[in-house]
């Protein structure tokens, strides 16, 4: 740091110093200066008490128990010259610890820190209620939110930082987890004394990247924790359906193993052409799946099927969705029911279902596929074959 000589425009070196040279404790003046101005450290903070000891079992002491605008705590922890490499570890406890606090007992906390700095100065000591409201610009008390789940901070501050501090706190933010670091350094001009406050872990340059960047990581894992969950879901599911499949008149699906995705499917004899099972969230099908190398060949084969719609209909009991899917390579004919399928509670009516339409689905279309297979083996697909409209 320099002071600027504007008579000579020139810059001095301001001679920097270790709080101990200077005879300063962590207590008794980093703490006491941080509680009377919090905004130091970069935002608008209310301090709700010093040497906070009110947890259960234990008689540790946090250094300063403060709250954001978010109405989020904010753990804060000053270590003077050295941080030591336990700091981190302390934070991680006192956030623990503080993580369990109700709204009435942060304002029951805020409120013996306004009684005791009352009466230490000889006023009427503040109404924490009323503080609180004011400093997050709520209406009222009703409408003021605090120390929401998982939303605990932690501000570490010291003139040095060893390495294994940064690290974990750089591996902290990473995963999610409110984490500053802010090197505190005195410096002596002649009388004057001065400190500079720096926030270098994150620093503020990268600090709105790297929570972007931990909050999509978070989701990553969220989406991916809720992908094996369906997963597992599904493999049950088919298990399950499979087991009874075997059973029933038909053996289509007698040798299919259970997966993890939202259908299964068997062969109909005819390369390309499957019947297909989906079990989805909001419904379940039964369906003839037209997937051939060739376009042509699946129109066609839609073709000659949608030619005997009214015989396969009447043969499975029930319409059918033909959609040729234009555009697509592909083609399906579909009968599709309405269930919540991730909700095992239905899944006895749901298999149920499948029971008794797989066998009717191949009961309708086994002819018609086998005659459709004879015919393909002729056909000439010199020209273009249009789909019909169901």
């Amino acid at each position: 740091m320099y002071k600027i000589d504007k008579s000579t425009n020139r810059i001095q070196p301001l001679d920097e110093k270790s709080f101990g040279s200077l005879g300063f404790t962590e207590r008794h003046h980093l703490q006491e200066w941080l509680a009377h101005a919090p905004q130091a450290l970069g935002e608008d903070l209310l301090i709700l008490q010093k040497e906070f000891d009110g947890f259960d079992d234990t008689r540790e002491r946090l250094d300063l128990l403060a709250l954001d605008k978010d109405g989020n705590l904010v753990i804060i922890e000053n270590k003077l010259d050295d941080s030591g490499r336990d700091v981190v570890w302390q934070g991680l406890k006192y956030a623990g610890y503080c993580s369990n606090l109700s709204k009435g007992q942060v304002v029951e906390i805020y409120q013996q820190f306004l009684n005791k700095e009352a009466e230490r100065i000889g006023v009427p000591p503040a109404d924490a209620k009323e503080s609180l409201v004011e400093f997050l610009d709520a209406v009222d008390f009703a409408e003021v939110s605090l120390n929401k789940s998982q939303s605990q901070r932690m501000m570490f501050v010291a003139a040095k930082f060893r390495k294994e501090v940064t690290n974990t706190a750089l591996w902290l933010i990473g995963h999610g987890i409110s984490c500053q670091c802010f090197k505190v350094t005195p410096y002596l001009s002649g009388d004057e004394l001065f400190l500079n406050v720096e926030q270098i872990i994150p620093t503020p340059e990268s600090e709105e990247f790297m929570i972007g960047m931990a909050a999509k990581e978070a989701e990553e894992k969220a989406v991916g924790h809720e992908v094996k969950k369906r997963h597992r879901l599904r493999l049950a599911f088919w298990e399950q359906l499979l087991d009874v499949l075997k059973g029933s008149p038909g053996s289509l699906f007698d040798n299919i193993s259970p997966g993890k995705d939202n259908s299964i499917g068997a062969s109909s004899g005819l390369s390309g052409v499957s019947y297909n099972l989906v079990f989805g969230k909001k419904a379940v099908r039964v369906e003839v799946y037209l997937s051939r190398a060739s376009a042509e060949e699946n129109t066609f084969l839609f073709d000659y099927l949608h030619a005997q719609k009214d015989a396969i209909e009447a043969a499975f009991g029930k319409k059918l969705d033909w959609q040729p899917l234009s555009g697509k390579k592909t083609c399906r004919i579909c009968h599709e029911q309405p269930f919540d399928g991730f909700d095992p509670e239905n899944w006895a009516e749901i298999i149920q279902w499948f029971n008794l339409h797989v066998p009717k689905l191949e009961q309708a279309f086994k002819g018609p596929i086998s005659e459709a297979s004879h015919k393909l083996k002729t056909h000439s697909f010199a020209s273009t074959v249009t789909h019909p409209v169901p």
